[in-house]
C-alpha cells in the first residue's frame, strides 16, 4: 500500500490542524494505520493508532484530549484532528500501515508501510 500524508502547516499555538493519509495500492480495510512524529534532534514517537474498522483507537497518553483519529474506508483516508496545538507539537508526522491489528501498536518498527511526513510547525 502506498501512503501519502498532507494537512501539514504552519498554526499558531491553540489553533487545529487536520491532517490526511491517504492510502493507495491494497485493501485498505485491512490496515491499521497509525502516526508518529519526529522532531528536530528527537527520536520519532508514537502520536496515535486505528484499528481496521476504526473501532479501537490508542493515543499517547501526553496527547489525548487534543488529538482525535479516524477513518474512512470509503476514501481509502485516515484523518488526524489536532487541537490546541502547542509548540511542542512542531514534528514531521507520519502515517504508517501494517496488517496486524492491535499488538505493539506503538511501536514504529511493527509498521510495513510508511509516508512520506508532513511538517507540522506550531508558533508561540
Amino acid at each position: 500500500v502506498q501512503l501519502q500524508a498532507s494537512g501539514g502547516g504552519l498554526v499558531q499555538a491553540g489553533g487545529s490542524l487536520r491532517l490526511s493519509c491517504a492510502a493507495s495500492g491494497r485493501t485498505f480495510s485491512r490496515f491499521a494505520i497509525a502516526w508518529f512524529r519526529q522532531a528536530p534532534g528527537k527520536e520519532r514517537e508514537f502520536v496515535a493508532f486505528i484499528s481496521w474498522s476504526g473501532g479501537i483507537t490508542y493515543y499517547a497518553d501526553s496527547l489525548k484530549g487534543r488529538f482525535t483519529i479516524s477513518r474512512d474506508n470509503a476514501k481509502n483516508t485516515v484523518y488526524l484532528q489536532m487541537n490546541s496545538l502547542i509548540p511542542e507539537d512542531t514534528a514531521l508526522y507520519y502515517c504508517a500501515a501494517r496488517t496486524s491489528n492491535l499488538a505493539d501498536y506503538y511501536k514504529g518498527d511493527r509498521y510495513d508501510y510508511w509516508g512520506q511526513g508532513t511538517q507540522v510547525t506550531v508558533s508561540s
